[in-house]
């Protein structure tokens, strides 16, 4: 066995590299109504490789723009400030775990997954009332907890990986066998030393376990959204398995045929784009 202490995990979360202070200073600005639109938006383009990213996606298919943004100004008065906050914040989330050399685990795979889920949870949001950013942002940090334990304990997250292999059953189960903890535990500690809001910090915590007492709208629906991106096979993954699935989460979205055949499509379609725009 392969036990680690959750102390330990916790020290290691600490060690990592905090935030740029752009992303902590937008995180801050959630919830402000009197936020100063235009000095965030100064503080953005002192980061060449964050406004890039915001530039491309104020350009893309998403907003249909008919003539080309330049500026962090225009790109922000399309996007508006929740929007940028979060593509930005992600940008940045990604950045922090620089991809890695460990056998069966595929970096790229990881954040296509990732990527399709947020973008799978946002398109969901409006049907729980829910704000689509925030939807976003926890689909997108669901699984952070893996690249915790992948990057910070590779070998028994390899031995983790191997009883998974052995025994047929879901990552999850093998992190709790093998590591005594999981990722959702893990993502969550890091959700919550980067300071998101606690809405998003319980939805990553609980996106296996909706049905908990605790649970809220955003858990269901990013417990909902990983399963159809999991159905879907967007990373070609042959060892994937779809993550057995809340009755109550679903009927919570009141999803009928239709609009599910909807949702399909419309994530394919944005999650190719979006994946040229965050992904490695």
């Amino acid at each position: 066995m392969s036990n680690i202490a959750f102390t330990e995990i916790v020290s290691r979360i600490h060690a990592l590299p905090s935030l740029p202070a752009v992303v902590m200073e937008l995180l801050g600005s959630m919830g402000q109504n009197n936020a100063d639109i235009n000095q965030l938006s100064a503080i953005v383009a002192k980061d060449q490789a964050l406004s890039a990213k915001a530039l491309r996606l104020a350009n893309s298919s998403f907003y249909g723009m008919q003539r080309k943004v330049t500026t962090m100004p225009q790109a922000l008065s399309i996007l508006g400030l929740n929007s940028l906050r979060t593509l930005v914040t992600a940008a940045a989330v990604i950045e922090r775990f620089p991809a890695t050399e460990l056998e069966g685990f595929g970096f790229q795979g990881f954040w296509r997954h990732s990527i399709a889920t947020a973008v799978c949870a946002r398109l969901l949001a409006k049907r729980a009332d829910i704000n689509p950013e925030s939807a976003f942002m926890a689909g997108l940090l669901h699984d952070i907890g893996r690249l915790v334990l992948v990057t910070g304990f590779p070998v028994q997250y390899q031995t983790a990986m191997h009883y998974r292999s052995v025994h047929d059953c879901t990552m999850l189960d093998a992190e709790r066998a093998i590591l005594s903890c999981d990722h959702a535990a893990v993502g969550q500690a890091l959700a919550e030393y980067w300071r998101f809001p606690p809405a998003i910090q319980m939805a990553v915590a609980g996106h296996h376990t909706p049905d908990q007492q605790w649970s809220g709208g955003l858990t269901n629906l990013v417990h909902v959204a990983d399963a159809i991106v999991h159905a879907l096979d967007l990373c070609a993954d042959e060892n994937d398995v779809v993550p057995l699935l809340s009755t109550a989460a679903w009927h919570s979205l009141s999803l009928d045929q239709q609009a599910v055949m909807r949702l399909l499509h419309q994530t394919e379609l944005q999650f190719n784009e979006m994946c040229q725009i965050l992904a490695k």
